[in-house]
């Protein structure tokens, strides 16, 4: 990979469909399946979803056996700790990040940003502007992808196709696919997406419940963590694999 660190968000401003989620999957399985140096920036004030997440799992590896054996053999063969989590503003983040890339002893590959769900809130357009990458989950709901095709045209509009900011590209996927639901409905708003020129990745998102399965309990399988990648065997049928080396196409890993 090249030596210039990217920044790339999954955002989009409507909450709910996922963004904070695929911050993390895509962060966990690249720093610690993939080799990759990650870094997060959680400036999704007030909650801060990230570092309460990663509270609860170093809480969790901490209080129990087999996460402290599996966390100690992972962090022992990867040779490098958990990737860090910033908190910061929307306003500061891009301060923040670029501080820390300058005074980590190495190279930092890719800083995801975990961003407000609302392009109104203070600094999140200028956050924006500096994203190398946004990639934006939609689902089948009209409310909801109403708002997220007028953010991602706002986006197209004010900073993809503005030579002055760095952001290359905004890709939209979706997210929470029923199977069960009429393909032509997807058809007709695939075709309104293509009349908007805004750019559909391939890989959908079954709707799954293992998408929100966090570490809990004596031994159950991972997914979604800060401190570890989501299990194999709880990969098979996520489409998750496919998403990530997707991206990992669109941004030249």
């Amino acid at each position: 990979m090249n030596s210039k660190t990217l920044f790339v968000a999954f955002s989009t401003q409507k909450g709910g469909v996922g963004k904070t989620t695929f911050t993390v999957l895509a962060a966990s399985y690249l720093h610690y399946l993939k080799g990759y140096n990650i870094a997060v920036v959680d400036c999704d004030y007030p909650q801060h979803s990230i570092t309460a997440m990663r509270k609860r799992d170093s809480e969790l590896v901490n209080s129990n056996q087999h996460y402290k054996l599996l966390a100690y053999n992972q962090f022992k063969a990867l040779n490098k700790k958990a990737y860090p989590i910033l908190c910061a503003t929307s306003g500061d983040a891009i301060t923040i990040a670029s501080e820390y890339i300058k005074n980590h002893a190495n190279e930092i590959d890719i800083v995801f940003f975990d961003l407000p769900g609302t392009v109104n809130s203070e600094g999140v357009i200028g956050s924006l502007a500096s994203m190398d990458y946004i990639f934006t989950p939609i689902t089948a709901d009209r409310v909801v992808l109403e708002s997220t095709l007028s953010f991602a045209m706002t986006i197209n509009n004010l900073l993809v196709q503005n030579n002055e900011f760095n952001l290359k590209g905004l890709h939209l996927f979706w997210n929470q696919v029923d199977k069960r639901e009429r393909t032509n409905l997807y058809e007709v708003y695939e075709k309104t997406i293509s009349d908007l020129e805004l750019k559909l990745m391939t890989t959908y998102i079954p709707d799954t419940k293992r998408y929100k399965k966090e570490l809990f309990g004596e031994k159950p399988s991972i997914f979604r963590s800060t401190l570890f990648p989501a299990d194999k065997r709880l990969m098979r049928g996520s489409n998750l694999e496919d998403l990530i080396t997707e991206i990992g196409f669109i941004i030249k890993l």
